[in-house]
């Protein structure tokens, strides 16, 4: 389990090390880096999904380590809670960037013939935050759309024991 602590409130994931060993074992190795630290979640689309991981307060990109990957076909859905891995069109081009779902985004789920994301957590507590966080006025910030007017910042991602 991780325990995020946001300028919004925390919440608390539950990680499927099973499902996605390749994915638990890239986003622990960043927790345990304190990579997530400082950065913000740099784009909130109501409805659908906010997503963080990678960006600065000045919407900087932090290096980062090799890709992950693609683990999507493992069963689990994208889910509203579920917390997949972000990636390009590459499909195994997931480095530290993640996003969670506001609602059931089956679409993203991996189908015969059409990779998606990969669902590789959940949160088990502190969803009010994520709403609070989804709430935010979003708008074109640093050349991103849908990017919060006001940083919605991760103070610390640590581990934790259920």
């Amino acid at each position: 389990m991780v325990r995020f602590q946001t300028s919004h409130g925390d919440f608390t994931i539950e990680l499927f090390p099973k499902e996605a060993p390749l994915t638990v074992e890239n986003f622990l190795r960043y927790v345990d880096e304190e990579f997530f630290d400082g950065t913000v979640f740099h784009r909130v689309v109501p409805g659908f999904v906010i997503q963080g991981g990678g960006l600065t307060p000045d919407f900087e990109y932090k290096d980062n380590h090799a890709p992950v990957k693609n683990e999507s076909d493992n069963g689990l859905k994208n889910g509203r809670g579920a917390l997949s891995m972000a990636r390009t069109n590459d499909i195994n081009s997931a480095t530290s960037q993640f996003f969670v779902n506001l609602k059931d985004n089956d679409f993203l789920d991996y189908s015969s013939g059409r990779h998606g994301y990969a669902v590789f957590a959940r949160v088990t507590e502190g969803m009010d935050t994520i709403d609070s966080i989804a709430a935010v006025k979003t708008g074109r910030r640093k050349g991103y759309d849908d990017a919060p007017l006001e940083d919605a910042v991760i103070v610390s991602a640590r581990r934790v024991t259920a």
